[in-house]
């Protein structure tokens, strides 16, 4: 486990953060599987301003042609790259803050300024551990690649806010509407009171999530989203007076939008968002739309420890799990450079590379706080504001760091993974490790996200 033996298996420029860096570009060019990522991808896309060509494992560090990069190549473009790479690498190995663990077996970080890509970087290792949380001799582990495959988790929230706001600008959906009006069995003490609005705003009063065990003792999917839609308000709050972070709300708007179109959310993502945007990577269920080489070389693993096993292309959310693979609240996997493109559509005002797929207007609406003067409850983050835009957190230092203020919108996921857009700096990061594997309770994201924001504010004043 130990960065020295990291290192050495990787290392082959020499010493220093300059050589470090460069020997980590090299990783994203072992074993690129054969069918993979087509051409005119989000990943060929993402190589624009990418350093040069990489020859035996190494990679230049001065920028280069888009004509000179390839699919999975490292871009070390910016003069925070080799910063970010450190960065990411201090966490592989347990630190004073968290002595027990390290914070990840493998992350890629990805910034975009301005429509060019300054840094798409991968360090450590995508799978590191088998079931039992067993550690893997280096032989049998699979190391991290800019193009890997990740579990996004709860970062699937905005695929699903992304469709309603589709669908409010086709005057098909109302979010001022009760949810009642679309989902009629959703009802009980307090439930008339609550808007599609809030349930993507967090305010709607349910509870965090819906029970595990009772979800999962159901008989079948049917009768587990009956038990989700039945779910009582929390015991105290009214609809609208309370930040409460709840997967419950994306759960809903899911039942709500497929009532609508009459069309599964997973084709929904499809037509409506990775379709139209050139989005091959991005999607539910991977192991069913993966060739068998991406399946070895690009799925980064969460879980090694549970009942379950090891969980790699299949998903960590236990909610999403019982019920197919496919939720409004998690289930999506996808590539940081997929991931940015979703960043610079919404930094576009809806629009990216002449495909509009929502309104200017609505976007704008979607980044203004919807929650102000509420008080928010977060146990787990007592710091956390109510500050919300429509599916999106809004100035939250906790993981925006000093990217926080009152135009950066993002959000997280529990896997370790975010999406963070500074309209300002012109700036999209996508930050992914997999914290989660082989064991969530090992470390806290949180101090990752910062770290890396931190260091591109001080670095773009």
């Amino acid at each position: 486990m130990s960065s020295d033996r990291r290192l050495d298996r990787r290392a082959v420029l020499g010493a220093g953060l300059a050589a470090t860096v460069a020997t980590l570009a090299g990783c994203g060019d072992k074993g690129d599987p054969a069918g993979g990522t087509p051409s005119g991808s989000a990943e060929a896309a993402a190589a624009d301003g990418a350093t040069g060509d990489t020859a035996g494992g190494g990679a230049g560090l001065g920028p280069a042609s888009a004509s000179a990069s390839a699919p999975g190549q490292q871009v070390l473009a910016a003069p925070y790259s080799g910063k970010l790479v450190e960065i990411l690498q201090q966490y592989l190995v347990p630190t004073s803050a968290n002595p027990k663990h390290p914070g990840y077996a493998g992350a890629v970080v990805l910034t975009n300024v301005g429509g060019k890509v300054t840094t798409h970087a991968a360090v450590g290792d995508a799978l590191r551990y088998g079931s039992g949380a067993v550690e893997l001799p280096a032989k049998s582990r699979v190391a991290m690649r800019p193009d890997s495959i990740f579990d996004v988790a709860s970062v699937t929230k905005i695929f699903t806010t992304i469709l309603a706001v589709q669908q409010a600008d086709r005057g098909k959906l109302d979010l001022s509407a009760p949810v009642a009006q679309y989902l009629p069995a959703f009802d009980g003490p307090g439930k008339a009171a609550v808007t599609v609005q809030m349930l993507l705003t967090h305010t709607s009063g349910l509870p965090v999530g819906p029970s595990i065990p009772e979800t999962s003792k159901q008989p079948d999917v049917t009768a587990r989203w009956n038990s989700i839609i039945a779910t009582p308000l929390a015991d105290g709050v009214a609809a609208g007076s309370l930040f409460r972070y709840t997967s419950l709300g994306l759960l809903l708007t899911q039942k709500i939008l497929e009532k609508i179109t009459g069309k599964p959310l997973d084709q929904q993502v499809k037509n409506d968002i990775t379709g139209p945007l050139g989005l091959r990577d991005t999607g539910f269920k991977p192991l069913g739309w993966l060739s068998a080489a991406d399946k070895a070389n690009r799925l980064v693993a969460t879980d090694a420890r549970t009942s379950r096993g090891l969980l790699r292309g299949t998903v960590h959310d236990d909610i999403c799990n019982v019920l197919g693979g496919v939720a409004g609240s998690a289930g999506i996997f996808t590539t940081a450079a997929d991931l940015s493109v979703i960043g610079q559509m919404l930094l576009g005002g809806g629009q990216y590379n002449g495909k509009r797929l929502i309104s200017d207007g609505a976007v704008r609406n979607m980044f203004t706080n919807k929650n102000a003067g509420l008080p928010a409850t977060d146990v787990d983050r007592p710091n956390r504001t109510s500050t919300h835009g429509i599916g999106f957190e809004l100035d939250q230092p906790w993981f925006m760091g000093r990217l926080a203020g009152p135009g950066t919108f993002g959000h997280t996921g529990f896997t370790g993974c975010e999406l963070v857009v500074e309209p300002r700096r012109r700036l999209v990061l996508v930050l992914l490790t997999n914290r989660a594997h082989p064991n969530w309770s090992w470390a806290n994201p949180d101090p990752t996200r910062v770290a890396v924001a931190d260091a591109i504010a001080a670095a773009m004043p």
